[in-house]
């Protein structure tokens, strides 16, 4: 977890409903999801399964994380998507977009600690809308 960060970094400008708007599209395909449940990557995707939410799995590292199969890349992803939730570090989110917007996903949600500006106009410009700097788990629980 980079806590440590959130407070030298700006957030998204999105509204308490347009959060809740987008926390109700349910396919969400999880980038850098970790077999390591200490992890954000793990618990937070965990949770989000729990509470009604398909989870997709990219991780080129393994088969499987909680029964669900992995997916090398998000392009190899077979089916229509509503958010991409990112864990990846701020300096690859770059590439990672160029890879989401082929998918036209509804969102890009990039979780807490990471915000690439330029990455996310790329795919503001495709008609996705970006999240930044937020955990979809904390936001799920203050808002449902």
């Amino acid at each position: 977890m980079m806590h440590h960060l959130t407070f030298f970094m700006d957030r998204d400008f999105h509204t308490d409903d347009e959060i809740r708007e987008i926390l109700s599209l349910k396919k969400v395909v999880v980038i850098g999801m970790s077999k390591n449940s200490n992890k954000a990557a793990h618990y937070v995707p965990k949770y989000l399964s729990k509470n009604g939410y398909g989870i997709i799995p990219v991780n080129p590292t393994t088969d499987r994380i909680l029964g669900k199969k992995c997916f090398e890349s998000i392009t190899d992803v077979p089916s229509e998507i509503d958010i991409i939730d990112v864990f990846r570090p701020s300096d690859q989110i770059l590439s990672v977009i160029q890879e989401a917007i082929k998918k036209k996903p509804k969102v890009i949600w990039l979780q807490e600690g990471i915000h690439n500006p330029e990455a996310e106009e790329i795919a503001k410009k495709e008609g996705i809308k970006v999240v930044f700097n937020r955990c979809m788990l904390a936001e799920h629980r203050r808002l449902f």
